[in-house]
């Protein structure tokens, strides 16, 4: 077994940003909407092997300013407003980029029944087996899918009317419209996650890149769970931050 000496791991990181710095002013450089030459010559041009040239194209993507295309190819792309938002409050991804003026639209919608298994029941506090309604669908900001969503709901929480007057993709604006259930809080993990193949398909990027996952709770005022939700969120697409308060030292 090989050992990498301090001098060859401090060449390599030395050759990855230099090649991160020669990608960058190559997509500064390139109209958006235009594509980047094919992999096999852009690893050539660029000195270095398909795989360390896709690790690299990563980063960029999960910035959006390139969008990658299983069999087609990679281009920039225009760039368009970033959601910026903190969490404290919960809302919506229509809410938050109303607030900014950037157009979103929900893609194709898909509704299904579905049967708790062990988790779900354990998470939504229910019996194992009980029917269960699951919403799925992708978010579009221009014509870029930015984030897949799924929330599952009691089978009595989505009503066929619900669907019909104006269903935009938001479960919560969904319910806070109706105005029932009534809402208390939300219960959130925040992590980064590699694309499953599915995912990756739906957002149009490569298995194994890193979102944004939101996976939440959503409890009704008498402790119920409403909405058991998993969000994921192109990075390069999505600001999120947090303000915290400083409490003061204790005195000894």
């Amino acid at each position: 077994m090989s050992v990498k000496t301090k001098g060859e791991e401090s060449g390599n990181s030395h050759r990855y940003q230099r090649l991160q710095n020669d990608l960058a002013q190559l997509i500064n450089q390139t109209p958006p909407g235009s594509r980047l030459p094919a992999e096999p010559e852009l690893a050539q041009k660029l000195g270095v092997s398909r795989a360390t040239l896709r690790e690299a194209m990563r980063t960029y993507e999960g910035q959006g300013l390139i969008r990658r295309r299983q069999g087609v190819g990679t281009f920039v792309v225009p760039q368009t407003k970033v959601i910026d938002s903190g969490l404290e409050v919960l809302e919506s991804i229509e809410t938050r980029a109303r607030r900014i003026g950037l157009n979103v639209s929900m893609g194709a919608l898909q509704i299904t029944e579905i049967m708790a298994d062990v988790e779900i029941a354990e998470t939504m506090h229910i019996k194992e087996g009980t029917h269960l309604v699951q919403v799925s669908r992708v978010i579009h900001a221009g014509n870029r899918p930015v984030a897949y969503l799924v929330d599952i709901l009691p089978k009595n929480a989505l009503l066929e009317e619900d669907l019909t007057s104006g269903f935009t993709g938001s479960v919560l604006d969904m319910m806070l419209k109706r105005g029932s259930p009534r809402l208390a809080k939300s219960f959130t993990d925040i992590q980064a996650v590699a694309a499953s193949q599915e995912i990756a398909r739906k957002l149009e990027i490569q298995r194994g890149d890193v979102l944004l996952s939101f996976v939440a709770r959503l409890y009704g005022e008498s402790g119920e769970v409403v909405d058991y939700s998993s969000s994921y969120f192109l990075p390069g697409y999505f600001h999120f931050h947090v303000v915290r308060r400083v409490e003061n030292p204790i005195s000894f």
